[in-house]
């Protein structure tokens, strides 16, 4: 099966089956070679961050709904003449090959003139909406009501710039007791040192991370510089007692560790089996020593009141601050899903802070940038709990004790992070 079927067969598990694209896509490429695997990345993965664009288009020089193998080779077909270098000789004549390929025969014809229509079209293409919002929504492929929310907060050119943000670096950090230092030099690509967290690496190009043996042997790791300021919120943790309340894939538990040498008691709750399981190897591989339990941080346990020194909420969320580099996160979460997680973050607030000592310190973070998950929560959480107090985030980015991260102005996925000290 060649590159255009994987993806056809990919994009549409990820559109229409509700399949994860970074797990779908990983699992196309390692069954083809290396320049059939990067192809069939890239024309999933422009497709999922051009789809609102795409089909935008595609409404305007097709009447009517369309099978979903259809749909999606439309899309690629599309995606191809539209937003890679591909010829447009060969975006179409492969479109049609692959509506052959899945025994579409006598709608091929119709794929080929769909798409020679588009391509003598380019210069004339359908206009975007006027209206503000609607406009963004179709220009950057964001679903109109996340940009209906980022208007309202930022204004139309700041959530412009938002939205057009580029895609990010890939960001690697070394694991102690190896430095970084050590780590740029051991690098087979060049790599810059970042500007929030010097000891997170962005690297110039790509390459095989996972079967680096300096990766095997718990080095380094993959590590967003968003997160890594999550962990530095704590302050210093040495030979004080942690907790991570929702800790897997385990990178802010590993960095924690590392941050304080070592010197630190770990404990990590997971509320998924499975996602223990990918916790313990995480914190094997990294040669961190820890207490991993599986585990709802949103249910009260006793056994924990007032044992730790810090503890980190690294909150489930909608992930809207991980948008450009996850666009399948765009189109699978709602408004509603929002309200429900909002009910979830709140009960992980409310049983972890009771674990917290007197004296010491709650961090609260999101991968996300959304008012509801993030100032608002954390207000409520002020209001009803008078014994903890926003405390200044000893990091390098101006602060009040909370920050909002965003990709436009400080190069970082969009996280938000908070401090709290506990009075009494």
């Amino acid at each position: 099966m060649n590159a255009r079927r994987q993806a056809l067969d990919a994009l549409c598990d990820i559109t229409d089956r509700g399949a994860y694209a970074n797990l779908r896509v990983k699992q196309l490429t390692s069954s083809l070679p290396e320049r059939e695997a990067k192809l069939a990345a890239a024309l999933v993965y422009h497709t999922l961050d051009h789809l609102l664009t795409i089909d935008y288009y595609l409404a305007h020089f097709v009447k009517g709904s369309q099978k979903p193998v259809i749909r999606g080779i439309l899309r690629l077909g599309v995606c191809e003449l539209l937003f890679l270098s591909t010829p447009a000789h060969a975006a179409v004549s492969e479109s049609v090959l692959l509506t052959k390929e899945v025994g579409k025969d006598g709608l091929s014809g119709f794929v080929n003139a769909v798409l020679r229509n588009i391509d003598r079209s380019r210069a004339a293409l359908p206009p975007f909406p006027a209206e503000p919002a609607k406009r963004l929504s179709i220009q950057y492929s964001y679903p109109e009501w996340i940009v209906i929310e980022w208007v309202s907060r930022f204004g139309e050119m700041q959530t412009e710039a938002l939205l057009a943000r580029p895609a990010s670096f890939i960001h690697v950090r070394a694991q102690y007791p190896f430095s970084r230092d050590e780590l740029q030099k051991a690098l087979p690509v060049t790599s810059t040192v970042n500007q929030l967290d010097d000891n997170s690496l962005s690297l110039a190009s790509g390459f095989d991370l996972a079967s680096h043996p300096l990766f095997l042997e718990g080095k380094f790791t993959v590590m967003g510089e968003g997160a890594m300021l999550a962990c530095r919120a704590l302050g210093d943790m040495t030979g004080k007692r942690m907790l991570d309340a929702c800790s897997a894939p385990g990178g802010k538990s590993a960095y924690l560790a590392s941050l304080m040498k070592n010197d630190i008691r770990l404990t990590c709750f997971e509320l998924h089996a499975h996602r223990k399981e990918l916790l313990d190897k995480t914190l094997m591989r990294l040669n961190v020593s820890a207490e991993t339990l599986e585990k709802d941080a949103a249910e009260y346990d006793p056994a924990f009141e007032q044992v730790f020194d810090g503890v980190l909420i690294d909150a489930p969320c909608s992930g809207l601050g991980l948008l450009g580099d996850k666009p399948d996160i765009r189109y699978s979460k709602t408004d509603a899903d929002i309200t429900a997680l909002v009910e979830i973050q709140k009960n992980i607030l409310e049983s972890c802070a009771r674990y917290v000592k007197p004296g010491g310190v709650l961090v609260y973070a999101t991968c996300t940038i959304s008012r509801r998950e993030n100032e608002e929560q954390l207000d409520a959480f002020l209001r009803a709990h008078g014994a903890f107090a926003l405390e200044k985030i000893p990091i390098s980015v101006e602060n009040d004790g909370q920050i909002q991260l965003l990709p436009h102005v400080h190069h970082t996925d969009g996280f938000y992070i908070a401090r709290m000290r506990r009075c009494i």
